[in-house]
């Protein structure tokens, strides 16, 4: 076990009767990422211990942390003050190695429907079209966080010369596995759904199932690299993908490491 130092600089804003919000900072880094992990930690083992009764869920985001409550077990002023005490004494945490996935991802260099957008993103960035993929498929990103979809991994951080903002006109349409990028994060939707982000590629994978003991197949904390296929190969997964669906299990063969 290792001895973790207290969280140091948040405020706390309420958020209806039954929740409230710790922010840690406004922007998306490693650093904030680490903070928000860190008073998750301190939140659950305050909990666990019997110091914070009525605590329902922690939501962690890129820069805050959500705690909901029971109203009928517990009001913000009573639960406001153990949090501080839970954030500000240092505390234990065992040391964990993440867990790394390689994803398989058709990029629009192999199919053109695959990445309506790899093209024009490409010339943007001053790239070819090989050079987008072999940058975007050569990093090693990490999951910050699950939202906007259920299952949806926002993972960063993109190689400099692949960041570039939000489409200006958002799709009402985007399909489910597209793999996009926007600002310096890289996502893969995992329905269909409106979107605003670049599309390059396409993951034939699930990357959520209520199969599956844990419904979403990446978590925060995740490690993802990324394979570019072919067409064959592409097809062969996108005729699997019912199957990995259904079973009970998420597909491990893709899972270069397990969690420790």
């Amino acid at each position: 076990m290792l001895l973790r130092r207290a969280v140091l600089s948040y405020r706390i804003l309420a958020l209806g009767d039954a929740a409230l919000t710790i922010e840690f900072g406004d922007a998306i880094d490693r650093r904030l990422l680490a903070e928000v992990a860190a008073a998750d930690q301190a939140l659950l083992q305050a909990v666990a211990s019997g110091q914070l009764p009525g605590i329902v869920e922690t939501v962690p985001t890129f820069r805050s942390l959500t705690v909901i409550y029971d109203p009928l077990r517990c009001t913000r002023a009573g639960i406001e003050p153990a949090i501080h005490v839970a954030l500000r004494v240092p505390f234990a945490v065992a040391p964990r190695r993440p867990r790394v996935w390689q994803l398989p991802v058709c990029y629009g260099d192999a199919i053109a429907a695959c990445g309506p957008d790899l093209d024009e993103l490409a010339a943007a960035c001053g790239l070819s079209a090989a050079e987008l993929v072999r940058l975007h498929a050569g990093g090693c990103y990490e999951v910050y966080m699950l939202g906007f979809l259920p299952g949806f991994p926002f993972m960063g951080d993109l190689p400099p010369r692949l960041a570039r903002g939000r489409r200006s006109e958002p799709r009402t349409r985007v399909a489910a596995g597209s793999v996009a990028t926007a600002g310096t994060l890289t996502a893969i939707y995992p329905w269909e759904s409106p979107g605003g982000w670049h599309l390059i590629g396409v993951c034939p994978l699930p990357l959520f199932s209520p199969c599956w003991p844990q419904a979403a197949l990446l978590q925060a904390g995740d490690q993802v690299r990324l394979r570019p296929i072919d067409a064959g190969e592409f097809a062969s997964l996108q005729a699997a993908a019912p199957a990995m669906r259904a079973a009970a299990q998420p597909p491990a063969a893709f899972l270069c490491a397990a969690a420790g």
